[in-house]
């Protein structure tokens, strides 16, 4: 009897353990969104709806909650590649690193593991393939800006499928001299490229290993922002249904799928607010995609959402109690569009640019005094940096990490964050919270407040990844 109650008890645990083990992870991870970019976003989409409050983003509601910590070894504020690193590894390294500890020895991410453990991985970015947080799941060098010794590190990882933008350096080493193109490289070691969402499903039921990039004479540095989104523009959603059918055709023993939604950081970099909520929304819906095959498969699914850091310093209010974030929705294209805009005023008209000019231009992209009454204080800001711009031909461009923005409009781009009462501490990374949220199996280990590196080895464990 004592030995039946045993064998009872070995098998119940055992299955107890099986039924938390995942065979599909989505590992989702928001870069330079804080708690407050996910906040915010929520109320803007309420405010969009007349109310004031929340309109919960699907992936806020995922039952397992918690907040990360993210300095990296060397500071308190951490950049992309350290954080993207203690994501993908569950090891601290300096500013920089990528795959790397700090004493730059290689270290194992989370992807190679669930490789070894015979999955299917997939590494998808709506950035450069070989930005910070993708790299640091397949690549191994001791600078970010290694891109093209990055992407020679891609087919050595052997992954299933990469996809983004496309590759920052292809034919330039990071010490500044031409190499052969990495995409010969990357087909010899029996990788497909498809350039476009269309190419993709012509070649994907016969390729082996896929990567999936832009159409040719795109931005291989990104997607376009979603605020700024075309017809026929590939979308992160539409890359992870990509990632999802190719991971999921021949044998399926499971598989590992890392998607970031890279742009978000960029427009916190730019204090643009309203195009970082519409990017917040964006990855949301990507990760509605992944949330369609955990209700096929509740039981064998994980998907993990988190971020890197926070960037921007963002606050949500400026001095009155009050919040006027329905503002936003008048702003009808990025800051980058809008200095685009800007710009081809100044080639069009040459020194014959009037004040009635730039005006007509801000209220056609930015809602101002048609639809948002100015302060004269507001108002003054715009007419004297036109002034300085256009009338002195005094043009100094804003330079932030991602982006070179005429003066207008970055000022424009601050008179929207005044008149939605949203504040910026910082055009760069800050060392808050971010936030972790969880659905599936095994999704309870996320819950509470641990450090970023906890993240990659919980998934490892829940995973089975040795």
């Amino acid at each position: 009897m004592k030995r039946f109650m045993y064998v009872l008890l070995f098998v119940l645990l055992t299955g107890a353990t099986y039924a938390q083990q995942a065979k599909y992870v989505f590992y989702f991870i928001g870069d330079g969104m804080g708690v407050n970019q996910v906040n915010g976003t929520e109320m803007y989409l309420a405010e969009q709806e007349g109310r004031i409050g929340v309109t919960p983003l699907l992936f806020t509601q995922f039952p397992a909650v918690g907040v990360a910590t993210t300095f990296s070894a060397t500071n308190s504020v951490t950049d992309s590649s350290a954080a993207g690193t203690a994501l993908a590894t569950g090891v601290k390294t300096y500013n920089g690193a990528i795959g790397m500890d700090d004493q730059k020895n290689v270290i194992q991410s989370v992807a190679e593991k669930a490789k070894k453990a015979g999955k299917k991985v997939g590494v998808t970015t709506s950035v450069s393939v070989d930005h910070a947080t993708p790299a640091a799941f397949y690549a191994h060098q001791p600078n970010r800006s290694m891109y093209y010794e990055i992407a020679l590190d891609l087919p050595k990882a052997n992954f299933d499928f990469y996809a983004g933008g496309g590759f920052l350096k292809p034919t330039t080493t990071a010490d500044k001299k031409e190499a052969p193109s990495i995409f010969p490289i990357i087909e010899e070691a029996g990788y497909t490229i498809a350039k476009g969402i269309d190419d993709f499903k012509v070649k994907s039921t016969q390729a082996d290993k896929m990567i999936l990039i832009q159409k040719d004479g795109a931005n291989p540095s990104c997607l376009p922002y979603s605020i700024d989104r075309k017809d026929g523009d590939m979308t992160l959603a539409e890359i992870t249904e990509s990632a999802v059918s190719f991971l999921t055709k021949g044998k399926n023993k499971g598989f590992f799928l890392m998607v970031e939604g890279g742009k978000i950081d960029w427009a916190c970099h730019s204090n643009d607010p309203a195009t970082v909520f519409e990017e917040v929304i964006d990855m949301d819906n990507a990760i509605k995609v992944a949330y369609e095959f955990y209700k096929k498969h509740p039981k064998e699914t994980l998907i993990v959402v988190t971020a890197d850091h926070e960037t921007g310093g963002l606050g949500l209010g400026t001095g009155k109690y009050e919040l006027h974030l329905k503002a936003l929705k008048n702003q009808k294209q990025s800051q980058d569009l809008l200095s685009t805009a800007i710009t081809d005023l100044r080639k069009a008209k040459g020194h014959n640019v009037t004040w009635e000019d730039a005006k007509a231009l801000l209220v056609e992209k930015m809602g101002f005094w048609k639809e948002l009454p100015l302060t004269w204080e507001q108002e003054k800001m715009l007419r004297d940096e036109f002034e300085q711009s256009f009338v002195k031909n005094k043009v100094v461009f804003e330079e932030t990490l991602y982006s070179k923005t005429e003066p207008l409009a970055a000022t424009a781009r601050k008179v929207m964050s005044q008149i939605a009462m949203i504040g910026w501490t910082s055009g760069s990374h800050t060392a808050e919270y971010v936030p972790v949220y969880a659905v599936g199996a095994g999704s309870k280990e996320f819950a509470g407040k641990y450090d970023n590196t906890e993240i990659p080895k919980r998934i490892a464990k829940v995973a089975g990844y040795k």
